[in-house]
C-alpha cells in the first residue's frame, strides 16, 4: 500500500472516531471542535513518539524520554536535576530512573554541587555528546517525514497554533 493510501486510511479512521464520538455524545452540550482538536494533539503526539522510538531511537538504545534528556543537555549544557526534569516534562522520580540508565550507558554523569550536596548537576559525557550528535540528524529527518505534506508556511502555522495551546495549558503553572 502506498504512503498516500495509508495516510488517507488513517485520516478516514480519525474522522470516523470523531464522528463516533459525536454520535455517542452529540446530544450533550459539548464543544466538539475543541474536543477534536485536543484529542488529535494527543493522538498525533503518541503516534509520532511510538514511531520515533521504533524507527529512529531503538537502534541507538534510547527511549523518547532518554533522547529528550540528551537533547536538552546538548542544547543547554549541564543543568540541575530539578530544571532538567522540568525542561523534559518528567517527574523527578522518572528522571532519576532514566538518568540511572543513561549513566550506566556512559551517556550522562551526575555531580553533586559542592556548596549544597543536595543539589545535583547532570551533564553529557563525551560518549553522550557523540550519541546525540549522531542521532539528532536522523531524528530531524524523521521530523521532516512526519510533517511531509505540509508546506513550510503550514508547518510554521501549526507550530504557532500549538504554542497557543501550550501557553493555555501552562498559564496556571
Amino acid at each position: 500500500m502506498s504512503s498516500n493510501a495509508s495516510d488517507r486510511e488513517e485520516a478516514e479512521r480519525l474522522l470516523t472516531a470523531e464522528r463516533d464520538v459525536q454520535a455517542r455524545l452529540g446530544d450533550h452540550p459539548l464543544d466538539f471542535a475543541s474536543l477534536d482538536a485536543i484529542s488529535n494533539i494527543y493522538r498525533a503526539a503518541a503516534a509520532v513518539r511510538r514511531r520515533a522510538e521504533r524507527e529512529v531511537l531503538a537502534s541507538h538504545g534510547l527511549s523518547f524520554g532518554a533522547f529528550t534528556i540528551l537533547w536538552v543537555l546538548w542544547v543547554w549544557d549541564e543543568m540541575e536535576t530539578a530544571q532538567l526534569a522540568e525542561e523534559c516534562n518528567l517527574a523527578k522520580g522518572t528522571l532519576t530512573g532514566m538518568l540511572n540508565t543513561l549513566e550506566k550507558q556512559s551517556l550522562v554523569e551526575r555531580n553533586r554541587i559542592e556548596s549544597d550536596k543536595r543539589r545535583v548537576l547532570v551533564s553529557l559525557t563525551d560518549r553522550g555528546t557523540e550519541a546525540i550528535a549522531d542521532v539528532f540528524p536522523r531524528f530531524n529527518a524523521f521530523e521532516g517525514e512526519m510533517s511531509n505534506g505540509l508546506s513550510v508556511e503550514e508547518k510554521r502555522e501549526l507550530a504557532r497554533l500549538l504554542r497557543v495551546v501550550i501557553t493555555n495549558a501552562t498559564d496556571s503553572d
